[in-house]
């Protein structure tokens, strides 16, 4: 498979008719959502497209109309990432972006997404669902320490903590815990993370993430000048095939559909690791798709051009 051509892109505008692009949301992720829903809004309407911003609170039903050809989901996290907006387009029967109901469900929650690829087979740090009756002694004997602490059904690093002792434990628990209930302790891997961006089923040029912060978290994501994104990645042209096929075989397994970001760690021995699917990832100016498009050739117009194709039959857009 092969990036779309600037006809595929001209059919899109084309075939594309009147798009709501659904953003906000009420996770805490709702201020990203809110900036990556503007710049799509933005691109569509210089590219000729008629896309409206539809601002959904979270609470409220959302803003479906009739008058819509298609949703272009830009909604992060809980409500937007979790299959519940698929749902309901699902049943108003209207075609939208990304993953359908299953793969957003499944990426959502990094313990089931985490299960499903060690069924397949798939290399992913050991993990244990912390329960309020867990014994943080058996965990750290059965993970080890560091470990991960984190919440299991929230994005952009929210919640996440590194635990380096016992002591450290509770408070991490509790600081996930203030996002979701399920919370989950992962094993710490110590390497350099890398991210891979998918577009219907091409794995984009690998993007190599560094920060001074312990791990890449929120801040480092949309806040921090000091994070640094390395493209081409530096890792070997084998280990780059290797990551690039794992990120598809990762994505597919999920039922991932459309487009969407895998994340890996390699260790110290060039050993990839997944750490979690993103099936609606950023696109604001800090966002890793964007980029890893910019380096395949697509403009920041053309990448939303392909995400709407999405929405589209391949026949339609050939």
């Amino acid at each position: 498979m092969s990036l779309p051509t600037q006809k595929n892109l001209n059919n899109v505008v084309t075939h594309a008719g009147r798009v709501g692009v659904l953003m906000g949301g009420a996770s805490a992720e709702r201020e990203v959502s809110i900036r990556s829903g503007n710049a799509i809004v933005a691109a569509l309407s210089q590219r000729g497209v008629a896309a409206t911003a539809l601002d959904w609170d979270g609470s409220s039903a959302m803003p479906l109309e009739d008058n819509f050809d298609r949703y272009l989901i830009a909604v992060h996290g809980r409500g937007g990432e979790d299959g519940h907006i698929q749902a309901a387009l699902d049943l108003a029967g209207v075609p939208y972006t990304g993953s359908g109901v299953l793969g957003c469900a499944l990426a959502m929650d990094k313990s089931r997404a985490k299960m499903v690829w060690i069924g397949a087979g798939l290399p992913t740090p050991d993990f244990e669902w912390i329960h309020p009756t867990s014994d943080v002694r058996e965990i750290s004997q059965s993970i080890g320490f560091p470990l991960v602490v984190k919440p299991a059904c929230e994005g952009s690093s929210f919640g996440i903590s590194i635990v380096r002792s016992e002591d450290e434990f509770g408070a991490a628990v509790l600081r996930a815990r203030e996002f979701d209930a399920n919370v989950i302790a992962e094993r710490f891997v110590t390497g350099s993370e890398y991210t891979v961006g998918i577009l219907g089923a091409v794995a984009l040029p690998i993007i190599r993430i560094e920060t001074p912060r312990e791990f890449y978290d929120y801040d480092a994501k949309y806040a921090s000048d000091d994070t640094r994104y390395i493209c081409p990645c530096g890792l070997p042209e084998t280990t780059q095939e290797l990551v690039s096929d794992l990120a598809l075989q990762a994505f597919a397994v999920l039922d991932g559909a459309g487009w969407g970001r895998v994340d890996f760690i390699c260790d110290g021995e060039g050993q990839p690791w997944l750490i979690e699917l993103n099936t609606v990832p950023g696109m604001t100016d800090h966002s890793l798709v964007p980029m890893a498009a910019a380096h395949a050739g697509l403009s920041f117009g053309d990448l939303v051009l392909a995400v709407l194709a999405t929405s589209m039959s391949a026949d339609v857009i050939q």
